[in-house]
């Protein structure tokens, strides 16, 4: 997404440092009004720092973060007028309903929205009168969701928005994020699920070990990924490996033990190795053809998994 206005959220050059070791450095990115912006990255990379910097919950070491030219800090009380959050972790008094904990957000805000509507959206119309420690891990998500909503912000901020919900409910939830998003709220999400970041996100920044690993569109961080098509097949009869590794655009072989191959390239190894089989009188049976995933630019970005 390109703009010729400025940014509504900045992020430029923050760092945060605990116990002298940064887990931010240098993380610097814009987000245009109305836009769905995905920050993904491994497990302790950064990702609820940086968020967090955004939201005014913690102070950076460095750089300048802005949101709607509000400092976080500086401006938090204003900033907590126009900026809604669902945290990681978030806990609620456990003796209130729904219904009471709806009612008590709606009155921290001017405009609030109807929570009624967003109740129904989030499937917890038959949970008004229920406590929130009798909710259920997947309720008290959705719980969250509506709470971070209901101040109609103008930015959202969205820390693992869908952990814990059921297929259903998370389905729900993107399209409900979707309407949010045309509704002209911009939307700062978190999240571990490549398909939640596919679906919904306009850009995506991959943050690894504290640093913006990459940034771009969905397609274009699966088109940047070291094979942007996969290939797998069973040989008829032996293939050299090192000949495979050969073929134009490919990035990666690997073996299997019940003998299936995988290949990991461009579109110009798909011919490339039809070409070769055929050459050594070799049949690629249960041949599939299919493009990169996010999971795959994901690992390709960030060595996820590699040991």
């Amino acid at each position: 997404m390109t703009t010729t206005t400025a940014p509504l959220i900045e992020v430029d050059g923050l760092r945060k440092a605990y116990a002298g070791r940064a887990v931010v450095d240098e993380v610097s990115f814009g987000v245009a009004e109305g836009e769905i912006f995905g920050i993904l990255g491994p497990n302790g990379a950064g990702k609820t720092t940086t968020v967090e910097c955004v939201e005014g919950l913690r102070k950076p070491d460095a750089g300048r973060v802005r949101v709607a030219g509000l400092d976080p800090v500086r401006d938090h009380a204003r900033l907590t007028g126009l900026l809604g959050a669902q945290l990681q972790e978030s806990e609620v008094q456990p003796k209130l309903t729904v219904k009471e904990a709806l009612e008590l957000y709606s009155a921290f805000y001017p405009d609030p929205l109807d929570w009624r509507p967003l109740a129904e959206r989030l499937r917890l119309e038959d949970k008004l009168g229920t406590r929130f420690a009798k909710l259920s891990g997947g309720q008290k998500q959705r719980l969250f969701i509506a709470l971070a909503l209901v101040g109609n912000p103008r930015v959202v901020v969205l820390d693992e928005l869908t952990t814990g919900l059921d297929p259903r409910a998370r389905r729900d939830t993107w399209q409900l994020i979707e309407d949010v998003r045309d509704s002209g709220v911009t939307v700062l999400l978190v999240t571990h699920f490549m398909e939640e970041a596919q679906r919904l996100c306009d850009r995506i920044a991959v943050i690894d070990q504290g640093r913006i690993a990459a940034l771009d569109t969905p397609a274009g961080l699966i088109s940047r990924a070291a094979g942007a098509t996969v290939v797998t097949f069973v040989p008829s009869g032996p293939v050299d490996e090192r000949e495979l590794a050969e073929l134009p655009g490919v990035a990666s072989v690997e073996h299997r033990a019940d003998g299936r191959i995988t290949l990991t390239g461009g579109d110009e190894t798909v011919d490339a190795l039809l070409t070769l089989l055929a050459r050594h009188h070799v049949t690629a049976h249960q041949l599939r053809v299919s493009d990169a995933t996010l999971d795959d630019a994901f690992l390709d970005l960030t060595g996820a998994g590699q040991s």
